[in-house]
């Protein structure tokens, strides 16, 4: 059940107050204890879920008012595919919820495993920087990943794992009604598109359409660490970003 798998995350993750709840779940000595269980697993259910929301709010204060923060609680809890019994945060996004542009990267990395948000490490602040040169800030736009939680040891994300975040990203992108979408690197690149071409041929080819959203594809700020040649060129594409946004 959702409740025996949250029970089981808080008490790996070091939550005490779960133990009794649990013992009394495996006893089921009587019918009165049955239902002082469900009494209880009612409580505890409700008191994990306050603590989820207390801890997203902490992390997304725009989301307060907003469609998202029930989500992002959908997202904390799924299980649909192992990666949520190995990391330690979900990942559901970040920023503006009615932002007008709208960055879809792959995946989250070691240190947005840890914080819960997307784009905190080193690629984080090479994005921040790009966002402050065309005159923005992460409140002004919004940040989603295609999978969210963390693939071990980084790897690419595996296709049933691509499958099973599909609904809880397309459920995103309909909530914030984007005018412009950017897929940060091959793998956003394809899922937006529905095209499996090379990343050069996204970016050579765009705008391409996400239910007829425009969507321009350029480098992940990772690959530009790596690779700082390609920096010139992912300047050329934010520049035309820039300046189809101020359309908006």
């Amino acid at each position: 059940s959702i409740f025996r798998r949250l029970v089981d995350e808080k008490r790996r993750k070091g939550y005490t107050d779960v133990g009794s709840a649990g013992a009394s779940a495996s006893s089921g000595r009587s019918a009165g204890a049955s239902a002082s269980f469900a009494s209880r697993e009612e409580a505890l259910l409700a008191r994990l879920n306050s603590r989820t929301r207390a801890t997203l709010l902490a992390r997304h204060p725009a989301w307060v008012d907003s469609p998202l923060l029930p989500l992002a609680e959908e997202i904390d809890v799924c299980r649909r595919c192992n990666l949520g019994a190995q990391r330690n945060c979900s990942v559901p996004g970040t920023g503006n919820p009615r932002a007008k542009l709208v960055f879809v990267g792959e995946a989250p990395g070691a240190e947005e495993d840890r914080q819960g948000i997307p784009f905190v490490g080193r690629a984080g602040q090479l994005l921040d920087k790009i966002l402050a040169a065309i005159d923005l800030k992460r409140e002004d736009v919004h940040i989603l990943n295609i999978l969210k939680c963390r693939p071990p040891e980084n790897r690419n994300p595996a296709p049933l794992e691509i499958e099973a975040c599909r609904p809880f990203l397309e459920r995103q992108l309909d909530l914030i009604e984007p005018g412009i979408l950017v897929a940060l690197g091959l793998f956003a690149g394809q899922w937006l598109t529905g095209k499996k071409l090379s990343l050069t041929k996204l970016r050579e080819t765009g705008p391409h359409q996400y239910r007829g959203i425009p969507v321009y594809a350029t480098f992940h700020p990772a690959a530009l660490l790596r690779n700082p040649n390609w920096k010139r060129p992912a300047w050329e594409d934010f520049k035309n970003i820039r300046e189809e946004y101020k359309k908006l």
